[in-house]
């Protein structure tokens, strides 16, 4: 395989993909909740009740390049049913609706985002695969172990699984940095001060690294020559070069720098490899994750069931693998800042957002069961007013505050009638479809006051019309002579009679015609369920391999 070849993922139907519906949001004001406002707590928060795929879509056009965080727990396919997803589908399936998702995600994500996937090995190899052909192999940022029960279970046929996968993916690994976690009692006990430095208990690590890796490893391998290969004279009088293979991470002049600080650990009788000096008063802000995560640090199941338990007594019945707070905390801490946005389009239990609101990130949730609207909600109420101790809350002395907005997606836009013909949806308003036109259309709705014409815009000087009216001539005329030489102005109606006169700053279309071909309309179900596959698909399916 060639340097310009690239490893692709396949699998039966890889090349279907569906052309989304960009739906308007409706809010549910109702089941949004405003609780205290406290400085540094935000209440345009999202909680969207709706198919996933389409709120995605629907996110696109204001959130692109916005989110910071995100976390998703998908339905593994490990072939037994969830009670609100069916998580046995065929794999090639199951494939196809992951990377449709994942698609969407990848463009939400800020450039120093990161995007965390929980998964298990059904699945886990063919997604990161997947995620490295969506993400880039090159901004992996790696895979986390984490310990999700403690129990052994003997009914299991072969291995019993005690621990799930976090792949973990940034939008691009240049830009992303990585947070670390508090320092434990373990870690504290790593630090002594063998030697009396009047600066306090400190740690080491080797001076020396890789020899032939990186670019630093590409010039050794084209030249012979490193310029990590020196002596270094040691207390002793001895010099005293790198191990086989590696070689000094720092120039000559900086180590001489780090003598002359006394940073440099010789060992007790001064004749070992030298090591850096690293005090543990310079070092507060934390240590650096590893891969391994016990359930003693971040939780299991059991201890997210048992805090469902605790705010909504049947909420731990509807979910049996919760993820616990303690989990969505570390992986909100190392991803992010207060203020940034965190969503999580698998919402389940509401536990991401519960998290990122109590450590004062806004967030973004999407789920589809009617769980979100008898679950959910109270939750985040419980959240807002302070009622909730529970999960991290002792942890970020959580006391309340904060609020969201209830969503849910409008209907199709364009339906059939009883002729078989597309027409404009008769839920439809006049602000509904004025909305709809313009994030068809590209542009921002803004409706103004005082400009009948002015629905919203593109650019400082280009507007959008929308209307279910015919326009006549007389119409257009005033209309362009209102907007004017220096603006333009899109105006969408139902048909026009202009006379045959030109007007150079109006461009007019017809609607529903100026949109039919754009997507697919009238279609509500793109969810983890096996009744998206169509009929003329289920045979293929059945009779052909996996991918």
């Amino acid at each position: 395989m060639t340097n310009k070849q690239k490893l692709e993922l396949t699998w039966i139907g890889k090349e279907k993909r569906p052309r989304l519906e960009p739906r308007i949001f409706l809010e549910d004001s109702e089941l949004s909740f405003q609780g205290e406002k406290k400085e540094g707590l935000f209440n345009d928060n999202l909680l969207i009740h709706g198919d996933n795929l389409l709120a995605l879509k629907a996110l696109e056009q204001d959130y692109v390049g916005k989110i910071k965080c995100i976390f998703i727990d998908p339905p593994y396919n490990t072939g037994s049913a969830f009670s609100h997803y069916d998580d046995g589908l065929e794999h090639s399936m199951w494939l196809s609706l992951i990377r449709d998702r994942l698609l969407i995600l990848q463009s939400l994500l800020s450039i120093e985002g990161s995007i965390w996937i929980t998964i298990d090995d059904a699945e886990g190899h063919y997604l990161k695969v997947l995620c490295d052909e969506i993400f880039g192999r090159s901004n992996f940022i790696g895979q986390v172990t984490w310990q999700k029960t403690t129990s052994i279970h003997n009914n299991a046929i072969l291995f019993s699984s005690n621990t799930d996968m976090v792949l973990a993916y940034a939008k691009n690994i240049d830009f992303f940095s990585m947070g670390r976690i508090p320092r434990s009692e373990r870690n504290t006990q790593d630090y002594k001060n063998q030697d009396d430095d009047p600066r306090g208990p400190w740690a080491s690590s080797p001076l020396h690294v890789s020899l032939t890796s990186g670019q630093r490893g590409k010039q050794y391998a084209l030249t012979g020559k490193s310029t990590g290969l020196y002596p270094i004279v040691g207390p002793n009088g001895q010099e005293v070069y790198p191990p086989k293979g590696r070689c000094w991470a720092y120039s000559p002049e900086t180590i001489k720098d780090f003598e002359r600080q006394n940073l440099i650990w010789w060992g007790k009788d001064g004749n070992n490899q030298p090591r850096l000096k690293r005090f543990i008063k310079d070092n507060k802000e934390g240590v650096v994750p590893s891969t391994l995560w016990l359930s003693e640090d971040v939780g299991h199941n059991q201890e997210a069931k048992a805090e469902n338990n605790t705010l909504l007594p049947d909420l731990d019945k509807l979910f049996s693998t919760p993820k616990p707070e303690r989990l969505l905390e570390r992986v909100i801490r190392l991803s992010t800042n207060p203020g940034d946005i965190v969503l999580d389009s698998f919402a389940g239990s509401g536990t991401t957002g519960a998290v990122a609101h109590k450590m004062g990130r806004r967030w973004i949730m999407v789920e589809l069961g009617d769980h979100c609207e008898t679950h959910i909600v109270p939750r985040l109420k419980k959240v807002i007013d302070g009622e909730d101790q529970g999960g991290i809350s002792k942890l970020v002395n959580w006391q309340g505050g904060g609020g969201f907005r209830y969503l849910r997606l409008a209907p199709s836009l364009l339906q059939k009638d009883e002729w078989g013909n597309w027409v404009i949806n008769k839920e439809y308003n006049a602000g509904m479809l004025s909305a709809a036109m313009c994030k068809h259309m590209g542009f921002t709705y803004a409706p103004s006051e005082t400009q009948f014409w002015n629905h919203g815009y593109s650019t400082e000087t280009d507007f959008i019309y929308v209307t279910t009216g015919s326009l006549a001539y007389d119409q257009l005329k005033r209309i362009s002579e209102d907007v004017g030489e220096e603006r333009t102005l899109l105006i969408c109606c139902k048909a026009f009679m202009s006379e045959g006169a030109d007007f150079p700053n109006l461009t007019i279309k017809k609607i529903p015609q100026s949109i039919l071909n754009k997507c697919e309309w009238d279609n509500d179900d793109y969810s983890f369920t096996l009744n998206v596959l169509a009929e003329d698909d289920v045979e293929l399916y059945d009779d052909e391999e996996e991918a």
